[in-house]
């Protein structure tokens, strides 16, 4: 319509000349579809479609107003502009007509009038997209019903296509089995001319492979690949209902870069799920060390049960939450993807809970018994010594867990205000839990002084120390490769 109109040959007009008598819809199997339109002079079908399909269906060409038999030679010359054209990355799109006498008549034995070539460029942002795929270990493989031709330009334009990437065709497809499909399916990043059948049996051959299956699509065809796909995605714009009931995932802008977008946040939102599981495991761990090593040493209980209440509600809860609001790392995008039955205590975050658990209890239990003995057996003050270790504990652990692959001091640990928040919200509480009368009573505690906390202080910082002698020494002694 708007290659018509930029020659002022509008819809308006044509209709006041020709009348509609039926439509044939476009169908992904045919690659075309046509009119029956009528005027004065007679009753005549327009087609349009895949122009190696339309030319298939031609006997005949119109060149200077004159109907000729469609030669090879003609047919050679039209395949010659079409791979040109798609060589280019245009989408081409082929025009003819005939005169109707009968269904029997349309889609065969037409005249072929021209080919059109569209420009349908990729959007910008899908460049960087494709590429942030490949850091992240992704494969991006284009399945499309356009032409060999025209996918390979397109799929070179986005980098999706390495110079020993496979291209296979629908009627590849068709001649292969399912075996042989299996065996060439992890080679392969375009197919091109497919039909919806062909997608299905791609996703399937993708997932028997070990992938985890993105699909997207638009078209009623689509729905049964998109069921078939770990995660199918369907276009909220120009996807019909049947597809949006099909998919788990509708992109309400049609935009490929959109899902990149979600993978990331996907990403971190796990992270988050293993940072919050990390940091609440570890001091619950701790809290149990504490009272479970004190019973075997035959020492009093270092804790009152409304201390433990108190630090599972306020001094685990509050940050523990703001861990869940933490940005994504800025190599997330650069890791390979998890395995789908991957534990999320992978990685050694079953050792990293474990340890530092047990080091939070030992911290504790310490500060307990130095507590007891400077205090002649003064069991609240001993108490409050072991309650305000054990917080102070976790409210430095908490910055810890920010990071799965970097210590504490290879961070920034003010990026999250919120957290910030949480640790000096928790700390205040501590305090008025130490120092207000009313609390003192409710909680068993004394007040400290700051010998006491230089000496809480000074033993929790003890592995923080030994973190950075750990990095000096790397530093100073780490391998140096030379280029030479």
């Amino acid at each position: 319509m708007v290659m018509a109109a930029k020659v002022d040959y509008w819809r308006e007009k044509v209709l006041e000349e020709f009348k509609i008598i039926k439509e044939f819809p476009f169908d992904s199997s045919r690659k075309m579809m046509s009119v029956v339109v009528q005027n004065s002079k007679g009753t005549y079908s327009y087609t349009k479609g895949a122009p190696d399909i339309i030319l298939d269906k031609c006997d005949r060409i119109l060149e200077n107003g004159l109907e000729k038999k469609l030669t090879l030679e003609y047919k050679e010359k039209i395949k010659g502009v079409i791979s040109e054209f798609a060589g280019d990355g245009y989408r081409t799109l082929a025009l003819s007509y005939n005169l109707y006498s009968g269904d029997n008549s349309v889609e065969k034995g037409m005249v072929f009038v021209g080919i059109c070539a569209i420009s349908d460029p990729p959007r910008e942002e899908v460049y960087s997209a494709v590429e942030k795929c490949k850091q992240a270990g992704i494969k991006t493989v284009m399945i499309t019903g356009d032409h060999k031709e025209t996918a390979v330009a397109i799929a070179k334009q986005l980098n999706i296509l390495p110079s020993n990437g496979r291209v296979v065709t629908g009627e590849e497809i068709n001649k292969m089995s399912d075996d042989e499909l299996l065996e060439i399916v992890n080679d392969v990043y375009v197919y091109a001319r497919v039909l919806p059948e062909h997608k299905l049996k791609i996703v399937k051959a993708l997932k028997k492979k070990g992938h985890v299956v993105a699909m997207t699509g638009d078209g009623i065809n689509d729905g049964p690949a998109i069921k078939e796909a770990d995660i199918g995605i369907a276009m909220g714009i120009t996807g019909t209902e049947v597809t949006k009931e099909a998919a788990s995932l509708i992109l309400t802008d049609d935009n490929f870069a959109t899902i990149v977008e979600a993978v990331e946040e996907g990403r971190g939102i796990y992270d988050n799920i293993r940072k919050f599981i990390r940091f609440l495991l570890s001091c619950n761990i701790g809290e149990i060390m504490t009272m479970f090593l004190a019973m075997l040493m035959g020492l009093p209980l270092p804790l009152r049960p409304i201390q433990i209440l108190w630090v599972n509600l306020v001094t685990d809860g509050l940050p523990a939450l703001a861990l869940g609001l933490e940005k994504g790392e800025k190599d997330i995008m650069l890791r390979k993807p998890r395995s789908k039955d991957e534990s999320v205590f992978s990685n050694g975050l079953d050792f990293k809970i474990l340890t530092k658990g047990i080091s939070i209890g030992f911290i504790t239990l310490t500060l307990f018994i130095l507590g007891y003995r400077k205090s002649y057996g003064n069991l609240d003050f001993a108490r409050t010594m072991a309650f305000s270790t054990l917080i102070v504990a976790q409210l430095f652990h908490v910055f810890e867990c920010k990071s799965e692959r970097k210590s504490v001091f290879e961070i920034n640990i003010f990026n999250n205000l919120y957290l910030i928040f949480a640790v000096l919200s928790s700390f205040i509480l501590l305090m008025i839990v130490i120092y207000l009368p009313t609390l003192q009573r409710v909680f068993g505690t004394k007040p400290l002084n700051l010998e006491d906390w230089l000496l809480i202080i000074g033993v929790v910082m003890v592995p923080y120390i030994l973190q950075i002698l750990k990095l000096l020494i790397w530093a100073i002694f780490r391998p140096v490769h030379s280029n030479r």
